[in-house]
């Protein structure tokens, strides 16, 4: 199992000891943009991990900020992942359990490094449980692939007055 995981510059100081604690069961660990400890925006941490997820490059993805919640709404931004913030092991078994999440975001001022390890730890066991939830899940991936339609078309239509105005202005 491949488990992409970043930080922003509050999450920072959880990134090595999980990366370890990951490595030890057995784990690859791809460590994508952990901050030296200097500030950083949450964006640019959780974008290549939703990517990499999303692309089949990692199974799993974790993220940790301050609270958990920009990591988490970043990452839903990026197709194809259900991002889940956990703050015990019940909010993690849930996520994986009835929705299949993909990305694990993680607050790392509210949580102690051995609570992060065992919440991590909980995730990662949980399968998902598919039946009533996968039509959910189902229902979920269709509400973003109408979405993805709906911005492609607007998307090009914003464009089109904008390339013309730039090829009249040459």
């Amino acid at each position: 199992m491949k488990v992409a995981i970043a930080a922003d510059h509050r999450g920072h100081d959880a990134v090595t000891p999980l990366a370890e604690a990951l490595r030890a069961q057995g784990r690859e660990v791809l460590v994508m943009g952990a901050c030296d400890g200097t500030p950083c925006d949450y964006p640019d941490r959780a974008v290549p991990v939703a990517r990499a997820v999303a692309q089949g490059e990692a199974d799993f993805g974790i993220l940790l900020c301050g609270s958990g919640i920009g990591m988490c709404i970043t990452a839903n931004k990026i197709p194809g992942i259900r991002a889940a913030l956990a703050h015990d092991e019940f909010t993690a078994q849930i996520s994986r359990a009835h929705n299949d999440a993909n990305v694990l975001c993680l607050s790392a001022d509210l949580l102690a490094l051995k609570l992060i390890d065992r919440i991590v730890e909980t995730w990662l066991a949980t399968p998902f449980e598919g039946g009533r939830h996968a039509r959910r899940v189902q229902k979920i991936a269709e509400i973003e692939r109408e979405a993805l339609c709906r911005g492609n078309a607007a998307a090009a239509a914003a464009a089109a007055p904008t390339a013309a105005g730039q090829a009249a202005r040459r």
